[in-house]
């Protein structure tokens, strides 16, 4: 996955497929489903002091922002290929940074819209100060970014493989 502009995000087919598989469940059997509970909730009696329906309510709240942030990214969604594999890093794939030199002190990382962030691996966008620090380096290169505090920090890139997550 892949943002090129505030406005248009390159995707892989897969991480198209994936997020408009959610959309149509969230606008879909999610909908069904959110609007039971509240109706049974709504017959349990007094809604002032009804936990059951509050609940459902700030579920349903929930689960219509998210169908409005998928339904904006997809429209706005350009589908492309995964990045090369040739060592320059770019959006849509695994970096591997040392801090400050120290080979010993590394972090991965996909370097990807939050949409496509996942558990299983930490995940910066490119627009970050990270992100945008080693947007476009290659392997070996040092890139700076600046720290909340103003400062400037020094990461080396040691490694730049495209996301097969």
């Amino acid at each position: 996955m892949t943002q090129t502009s505030e406005n248009v995000t390159w995707l892989t087919q897969e991480a198209y497929n994936q997020l408009r598989a959610e959309l149509d469940y969230l606008s879909g059997p999610a909908r069904t489903e959110i609007a039971a509970k509240i109706a049974a909730a709504r017959e349990e009696g007094d809604l002032r002091e009804n936990g059951g329906y509050h609940a459902a309510k700030e579920e349903q709240g929930k689960q219509e922002l998210r169908v409005r942030q998928l339904t904006q990214l997809l429209e706005n969604a350009k589908v492309g290929e995964a990045p090369a594999a040739d060592g320059m890093v770019a959006p849509g794939m695994v970096v591997t940074i040392a801090f400050d030199g120290d080979e010993n002190d590394t972090l991965d990382f996909l370097l990807a819209s939050r949409e496509y962030a996942s558990a299983d691996i930490e995940t910066y966008s490119p627009q970050s100060p990270l992100g945008s620090g080693v947007n476009g380096k290659k392997i070996g290169e040092d890139a700076q970014y600046e720290l909340p505090n103003g400062k400037l920090a020094s990461v080396k890139i040691l490694k730049a493989e495209p996301y097969k997550g």
